[in-house]
């Protein structure tokens, strides 16, 4: 079964947006694939404002949340796994849902038998006639 934490990411933020409030993401800035500005990190977490007048190009997948934002004027392309988001809730009131912190995933361990490996040899080309 597919995790549910990326649909209710959306279905709380569509609930908040119906609402007239502005939805905010905490998110876990230290998690593997998260691009946002650290000049805003605080503490290992950011705050993200996602509301429709706040960002350009707001896409909620299955995997990540994507979008443009501003930051102290300087426009960027922000990138948050779906595991990194620890709560999604309206600023003005408080009401969202928040999540267990998920751990990283571990990092592929290198093959031995790659097929760029020749065993330390130097690469040789026989001519074929």
């Amino acid at each position: 079964m597919t995790p549910n934490r990326p649909y209710l990411i959306r279905a709380v933020h569509e609930w908040i947006c119906d609402n007239g409030l502005t939805t905010h993401l905490l998110v876990d800035a230290g998690y593997p694939g998260v691009q946002v500005p650290r000049e805003h990190v605080n503490e290992g977490q950011i705050i993200l404002n996602v509301a429709p007048g706040a960002v350009q190009g707001f896409m909620a997948g299955n995997d990540e949340v994507v979008f443009s934002a501003r930051f102290s004027g300087r426009a960027m392309n922000i990138v948050v796994p779906v595991n990194a988001v620890l709560a999604v809730f309206a600023r003005e009131n408080g009401e969202g849902m928040a999540f267990e912190p998920v751990a990283p995933p571990e990092p592929p361990e290198p093959s031995d038998d790659s097929p760029d490996d020749n065993g330390g040899r130097r690469p040789a080309l026989k001519v074929v006639k």
